[in-house]
């Protein structure tokens, strides 16, 4: 794509007052600071405005509405779709915007929009308290947040969006604005789970709940062949789990040497991971049958800190790896349905990928389906295929078993999505239209009002009547 092209004298007109640092091209932090955590994403923005603090970010845009760039936005740059950054456009940079400010009285965390989940923890667990997070500590909490927020804490206290108590926001017109329950109403319904594509969100504000600093976890491992039969007792155990209990299963080779000896590096295995937000006595209890299944290839389940297992993933999904995931949100897991998810974690190209099961409800589905944005509460089940290599040689086959995988399972789903792990948006406007349902046309009318003119295109899911042609995603990353 040819680079648009932006006058020297306007660059520097931008600068003027702009405590942050302004990256071009041809600048040798170029190639570091357009880089994020997908390895298949090579994307070459016009510019990028590493900002400081709400008053550059105001700048950044309104320099992009002068000069008609699109615009993207980075937070934590953990997407899959890689939409933190674009080409021929602006990149809003918020990555050092990190601070987080707990109040421990009143149970509540600000926390700007450039922040990690590993900023939150660090901070809230000081006081024993949390808000639910990712899975992977280095994930940007705006991304999680604005496209629901599924972690392991899901069922105690519902998604991270749940959570959220306000919202601060710059417009495209350059207007900054807080959106709560009392103020824009509107946007905030939106913002929760609807992806958040209406301008850049600067900062959250979170309520929080007593979390650790212990918590019982579990993480049993086995064999693949067995796969089939521990989602059926996995299925019988979540049916009657108290909400304390948030669990996943994982299917995959998952060959890591630091856990596994022998053959078994290098054999399938189904993982079950679980934490217990209560008391450890109580969880080591609840969470002891699925340690039960039958006899494991390795249990590594117990007590441990809950900032470690917020980071037990981490080195699982390294900066640079090539990554493509999809998701459908499943009816249950029938027969049929435990036998597909099966053949197709058997038949992954990569060893590295898995296909992974997460078990909703509880607080989720208590929230009314009309007070957010996000479309998932009606489901009990979470399917995620997650592919997940190394070499670019190997792109095509590992993206065909994804789009393979997906195409077979929407038999038991009804074709809805989760925000956050749609890999890239082939499916355009109609996966969106089946995902959000009747909550769409109004998710339509918030990009309207918000951005009229489209200057979030280039991580735009609800075009206005004149719509773009792009590749999509959320606007955070």
């Amino acid at each position: 794509m040819e680079q648009h092209t932006i006058q020297d004298e306007q660059i520097e007109r931008l600068g003027d007052g702009f405590h942050g640092d302004l990256i071009r091209p041809d600048d040798g932090e170029y190639d570091d600071a357009r880089a994020v955590w997908n390895g298949m994403i090579d994307r070459r923005p016009a510019l990028l405005a590493r900002c400081r603090g709400v008053a550059d970010v105001i700048s950044a845009v309104g320099f992009a509405r002068e000069t008609d760039l699109r615009v993207a936005v980075r937070g934590g740059g953990h997407n899959v779709a890689g939409t933190a950054v674009c080409d021929d456009g602006l990149v809003v940079d918020l990555t050092e915007m990190r601070s987080v400010r707990v109040d421990p009285d009143a149970r509540t965390a600000w926390i700007q929009a450039g922040a990690t989940w590993a900023d939150v923890d660090h901070e809230t667990q000081a006081f024993g308290l949390a808000t639910p997070g990712g899975l992977v500590s280095e994930t940007g909490v705006a991304g999680l947040t604005l496209g629901g927020g599924l972690g392991h804490l899901r069922c105690k206290y519902g998604l991270t969006c749940d959570n959220l108590v306000s919202v601060d926001l710059v417009t495209a017109e350059g207007d900054y604005l807080t959106a709560s329950e009392d103020e824009h109403a509107g946007l905030f319904w939106g913002l929760r789970g609807g992806g958040g594509t209406v301008g850049v969100v600067t900062g959250f504000e979170f309520d929080l709940h007593p979390v650790g600093p212990e918590v019982a976890m579990c993480l049993v491992f086995y064999p693949g062949d067995r796969t089939a039969e521990c989602l059926r007792a996995y299925r019988e155990y979540v049916a009657s789990a108290p909400d304390e209990v948030s669990t996943l299963t994982m299917s995959g080779v998952m060959p890591d040497e630091d856990l596994f000896t022998g053959d078994a590096v290098d054999d399938a295995k189904t993982a079950i991971v679980g934490c217990y937000a209560g008391p450890v006595a109580d969880g080591e209890r609840a969470l002891a049958p699925l340690r039960e299944f039958g006899e494991p290839i390795a249990d590594f389940s117990g007590t441990m800190p809950y900032v470690d297992l917020q980071r037990l993933f981490d080195e699982d999904y390294p900066d640079g790896m090539r990554y493509y995931w999809k998701s459908l949100y499943l009816d249950g897991l029938s027969a049929s349905a435990v036998d597909r998810i099966a053949y197709w974690a058997d038949v992954a190209p990569s060893p590295l990928s898995t296909v992974d099961v997460w078990q909703l409800g509880g607080a989720i589905e208590r929230v009314d389906a009309e007070d957010s944005a996000f479309a998932g509460r009606h489901a009990p089940f979470l399917l995620g295929v997650e592919a997940n290599w190394e070499h670019p040689v190997n792109d095509d086959a590992n993206v065909e078993w994804v789009r393979d995988c997906l195409d077979d399972m929407r038999q038991f789903s009804d074709g809805s999505v989760y925000l956050n792990f749609p890999g890239f948006f082939e499916d355009g406007d109609e996966m969106m239209e089946t995902t959000f349902g009747p909550a769409y046309e109004r998710l339509v009318a918030l990009q309207e009002e918000y951005d009229p003119t489209n200057q979030f295109s280039r991580t735009q899911h609800f075009a206005p009547a004149e719509r773009a042609q792009i590749d999509g995603g959320t606007t955070h990353e």
